[in-house]
């Protein structure tokens, strides 16, 4: 049942000249939390929901309740911090317990488990004991505060933060004062008067009376609900999000809280309003999207100059709601398409960083490291065709949660058979188009980013339940690639992004997980068309190896154009390598200067990185999959980030994933600055000494070479330098990546020996 909630913005006060002796204590108390707290309390996977990146989230405090749970058959209550509670009195409603006692401070949950890891530090020598928990299904305690005194008697070492290093005595100080002091917030400054502004004509802009107006940003919603909204203004960036109102611009916003974004909002009339998010920036939810004047210039050219007519809106209905390519018919093909594209990285990362926020099922159809290219918006694919999509939108509709129980599988038959009419389609569309041209696929059939778009080309590296992607082709020539064109990038939009409930049940996932088989096929399958005819089998038989013949049949075996011969031009017997080359030197940004260790790194180091790049083997895989890597010298102190992409013989299947792997075939992928917003290892090496750490990872052969590495090279998680090395990270990656940086997470960080 949908609910909607009046939700009023934060009422923010003048700022002072100086901040008050509280609101310094108070700022004092948020900067060690984002250092030494958030690292694990953020997003959905917080440890006991206690999610601390906002204030609201630790008076809302901490429940007992699971969001991620493999094992729900029906969908759960939905416990989205800012959407489904507003008030302290409603979490309690909802399960949730206190961790601040505003009465006796010391009785918190907080101040005790401070306090616990102060009086029970972590032995610095050795290894953390095997005592600890850190998987990531773990049964957590999450004590309530009358339970406290037994989970300290049983749990001794267990106070916060959890298995790492306690806070110094000035920080520990800093906190106890904050706590006793009744937890103040930090003061929260108001608008400049010029984002005040934007905001106003941002607004407008976004609530227009035409249908046209009223489409467009019913599109840009259900595209850019996640988006870390930045408005063009000077100084620290001021965060927002785009919301669902029942109330107007300029009065305080009433949110519609629905499960998905493009749900019935229950009321006929609404607005598209801009809340401000008091929160910190936690790296692995964080999806910057700026909001400016030439943003908005080019909204209106993409939407609203282009000629068409929207004689009325689509409804709500559960028909609509699970088809964008019905809802959206009137918005020329194209305008939707360089929306997407504009922002590929963004495009492609909401499914990366959005509300699966962790989940090995789901991820797991994806290979560990691939490249991405996107059809070029002036060439002829049937995609672009209107008249094409809108023939073929029923075969396209997504899956979409009916009852939120296991009967929801019944349907799935259907929509594979409904996908697998699309590719046979698709393909007789191209054909047909491609003799009217008298041509073939060649190389302009790519986008090259207009010349100066540096999401023309992006990296994905699958972390096992976590991923990444970044501008640009980096690493080796990896297995597999994929084109993307618009259909394909609104569909794993809204399978993934929008229509994937984390509060769902299982049948749920694993249904977008299967559905996800079909879009991985056809990205590649659109990869292999621009490759000579005699090679794609060979290469999709590679892919899918022990693969059931369905799975290598289902999109490959249906297509009428995968003999067509391809007019792009090839000089030796390895054309897949050749081809994703020739595109890395030739598509804009697709050298991937930002993250290439040749641009920093000594001749020597050079030859160390590239030595672990090329050493494929079994070693690989005893290395951790994310390790962010100190190289310090005389005149050097860098980070650098070393990826393990693990093989498998196929991706088809949502389990089992052991079975096929082939870890002979496991390589590393080394990259300046840092890749993923889980790390598993710390790891400091002087440069004159990084020849030795490429010899000994080759050298590895089984656990204890693995153990020998890890406490010479790594870093514990109980080391005294611990926090002032994850300081310094951080403080480089800000430096590095700027807005783009967030608060890393160490809920994945190993202890000693794991792999």
């Amino acid at each position: 049942m949908f609910r909607i909630f009046a939700f009023f913005l934060f009422i923010t006060t003048l700022s002072m000249p100086a901040l008050s002796a509280e609101g310094q204590l108070a700022k004092q108390a948020h900067d060690l939390q984002e250092k030494r707290c958030m690292v694990c309390h953020g997003c959905y996977d917080a440890p006991c929901q206690l999610k601390l990146e906002a204030s609201v989230g630790l008076k809302r405090g901490a429940s007992k309740a699971k969001v991620y749970d493999g094992t729900r058959l029906v969908a759960s209550e939905m416990t989205r911090l800012f959407d489904d509670g507003f008030t302290e009195q409603q979490w309690r409603d909802k399960g949730f317990y206190p961790v601040l006692d505003k009465r006796q401070p010391e009785k918190g949950v907080m101040y005790r488990m401070l306090e616990l890891k102060q009086t029970n530090p972590l032995p610095s020598i050795g290894r953390v004991a095997d005592s600890f928990d850190f998987s990531l299904n773990r049964d957590q305690q999450c004590p309530r505060p009358d339970q406290f005194d037994a989970y300290a008697r049983d749990y001794p070492l267990w106070g916060m933060p959890y298995g790492l290093p306690g806070l110094n005595p000035e920080e520990h100080q800093v906190m106890v004062d904050w706590l006793e002091q009744g937890a103040p917030t930090p003061q929260v400054a108001p608008l400049s008067k010029s984002l005040s502004a934007q905001l106003k004509k941002w607004e407008a802009f976004l609530n227009g009376d035409s249908n046209k107006e009223k489409l467009m940003s019913r599109y840009i919603y259900e595209h850019l609900f996640l988006a870390g909204l930045h408005l063009d203004d000077s100084g620290e960036p001021v965060w927002f999000r785009m919301v669902r109102s029942y109330t107007k611009p300029g009065r305080n916003i009433g949110l519609i809280s629905t499960r998905r974004p493009f749900d019935d909002p229950r009321t006929k009339e609404f607005y598209y309003r801009l809340q401000r998010m008091p929160i910190s920036i936690l790296d692995k939810r964080h999806m910057p999207y700026r909001f400016d004047q030439a943003r908005m210039e080019w909204y209106r050219e993409l939407f609203l100059t282009a000629q068409y007519e929207v004689a009325e809106l689509p409804d709500f209905s559960a028909e609509m709601a699970g088809n964008p390519f019905k809802r959206f018919q009137s918005i020329p093909v194209k305008s939707r398409y360089r929306f997407m594209l504009e922002e590929a990285q963004f495009s492609i990362m909401n499914f990366i960083k959005g509300p699966v926020c962790r989940g090995q099922i789901a991820l797991s159809v994806i290979e560990d490291h691939f490249w991405v290219m996107f059809v070029n918006p002036q060439t002829s694919d049937p995609d672009f065709d209107a008249t094409f999509l809108a023939r073929e939108a029923d075969n396209l509709r997504l899956p979409m949660v009916s009852t939120g129980t296991p009967i929801d599988l019944l349907s799935w038959r259907h929509y594979a058979k409904a996908e697998q009419k699309y590719a046979v389609a698709k393909s007789k569309a191209m054909t047909e188009g491609l003799n009217r041209e008298d041509r073939n696929l060649d190389v302009d059939d790519l986008w090259n980013g207009d010349g100066s778009n540096s999401n023309a080309t992006l990296t994905v590296f699958r972390h096992f339940d976590t991923a990444s992607v970044v501008k640009g082709l980096v690493g080796d020539t990896p297995k597999t690639a994929w084109v993307i064109n618009y259909s394909l990038l609104e569909r794993i939009h809204y399978l993934l992004v929008a229509g994937f409930d984390v509060y769902g049940g299982a049948s749920h996932q694993l249904e977008s997980r299967l559905y996800m088989d079909f879009l991985r096929m056809e990205g590649e399958y659109n990869f292999l068309m621009f490759l000579p005819p005699e090679e794609r089998l060979k290469l999709r038989d590679h892919w899918y190896r022990e693969a059931r013949a369905s799975a290598k049949e289902h999109y490959f075996g249906t297509s009428s154009a995968f003999q067509r011969d391809t007019d792009v031009e090839f000089l030796t017997d390895d054309p897949k390598t050749e081809f994703l080359q020739r595109m890395r030197k030739n598509i804009y940004g697709a050298e991937a200067e930002p993250y290439d260790y040749r641009v920093t790194a000594s001749a020597e180091m050079v030859a160390a990185f590239e030595a672990m790049e090329s050493n494929m083997g079994v070693h690989n895989s005893l290395m951790p999959q994310v390790t962010f890597l100190n190289v310090v010298g005389e005149k050097r102190d860098e980070a650098y980030t070393i990826i393990r992409n693990s093989a498998y013989l196929n991706v088809t299947q949502p389990f089992t994933e052991q079975e096929r792997r082939v870890p002979e075939e496991d390589t590393l992928t080394v990259a300046r600055g840092f890749i993923g917003a889980y790390p598993n290892n710390f790891f400091q090496v002087n440069e004159r000494e990084l020849t030795k750490l490429a010899e000994a990872i080759a050298s590895m052969k089984g656990p204890r070479d693995q153990e020998r590495i890890l406490s010479f090279y790594g870093v514990e998680r109980n080391a005294p330098w611990f926090w002032r090395l994850s300081d310094k990270f951080q403080q480089q990656y800000r430096e590095k990546d700027g807005i783009s940086a967030g608060i890393f997470d160490y809920n994945r960080y190993h202890n000693g020996q794991r792999h």
